[in-house]
């Protein structure tokens, strides 16, 4: 089970990403992610890196597997994640593992274009996996659906194309997953749920492929003080689909969290100050058989999480 760092462009700008990066390879993490948004989630968050322009960076300043999250279909045409991915892939090879979901309003209303139904998003997101493949297989592809391609071929190519992850939060979207998916990616949910998604990914198709987990965290020296960063920076995190889907703007986001409390963030965060609570949380989790955890302190300074958890978390879990 591979520990990995999650890096939040909704909270920190790139180039203070780009250092804690570097940090957490040295500090022992093995792996790392990044998210892919135009918009926070809230003022208070503030920032929107663009996440390709990091991973060059991020790939070449460290020797770790990355992962990225992406939606393509409205505001990426699948043509151009599919360059972006495979350029990364000439660069480092086998480095990097794209994962695909339906995504969210707040970052995709940017066109202008209309916020579909979430049938007809499943339905574009399953059109533009099958572009992407296409032109990772070398061919001149053309596409009239809910994507439209003309005549698309990718001139340069690596050796060997990224893995295509699924997104998937509910059983029945990893089931869908695990049709057309090289692996799944999920959050942390109770235990029952997680086996639930986990099992319908396999019974779909997924059946010895990768599965990875993103946990978001809460850490700080005291508890109060660890709670106070979760509520601040994730408060507007905590709602259910189909909202958290569908709200536009970080004023909506913000609107809408002015009555979520301190501890209604613990149903979404893992909050504690003691090293020791992380390192039996993320044991709970190794009879599932995650390929990969990525750990998402959800505060907007990573360096104290970074060398609290390289000197006490990590040590333990390798151990």
């Amino acid at each position: 089970m591979l520990i990995g760092l999650h890096c939040s462009h909704e909270q920190i700008p790139p180039s203070r990403l780009l250092a804690h990066a570097v940090e957490a390879e040295a500090a022992g993490f093995r792996a790392a992610m990044s998210s892919d948004h135009f918009s926070p989630w809230s003022e208070r968050q503030g920032e929107s890196g663009f996440a390709w322009s990091f991973l060059g960076a991020a790939m070449h300043a460290t020797s770790l597997p990355w992962g990225v999250v992406n939606a393509p279909g409205q505001r990426y045409h699948p043509a151009i994640v599919a360059q972006a991915a495979a350029t990364l892939s000439d660069l480092f090879p086998d480095r990097l593992w794209v994962a695909l979901g339906t995504g969210e309003a707040s970052n995709e209303h940017i066109t202008g274009a209309a916020w579909p139904a979430k049938r007809v998003r499943v339905a574009r997101l399953r059109e533009c996996v099958d572009v992407m493949r296409a032109l990772f297989a070398g061919e001149v592809v053309d596409h009239d659906g809910l994507v439209r391609v003309d005549r698309a071929r990718l001139w340069t190519l690596p050796a060997r194309p990224p893995e295509l992850i699924g997104a998937a939060v509910t059983p029945e979207t990893a089931r869908w997953c695990g049709a057309w998916a090289d692996g799944l990616v999920t959050i942390h949910q109770p235990r029952a749920t997680l086996e639930r998604v986990v099992a319908a990914f396999r019974e779909g198709g997924g059946e010895g492929k990768p599965v990875r987990l993103q946990v978001h965290l809460s850490w700080a020296p005291t508890d109060d003080e660890a709670l106070r960063i979760a509520h601040d920076q994730w408060r507007t995190n905590v709602f259910a689909p189909p909202l958290c889907w569908d709200l536009a703007t970080v004023e909506q986001f913000d609107e809408a969290a002015k009555h979520v409390r301190p501890e209604d963030v613990r149903a979404s965060v893992l909050v504690s100050s003691d090293p020791q609570r992380h390192v039996a949380w993320l044991r709970e989790l190794e009879p599932l058989a995650f390929n990969q955890v990525v750990l998402h302190h959800v505060g907007k300074d990573l360096r104290p999480f970074i060398d609290a958890f390289g000197e006490h978390v990590l040590p333990e879990l390798a151990a």
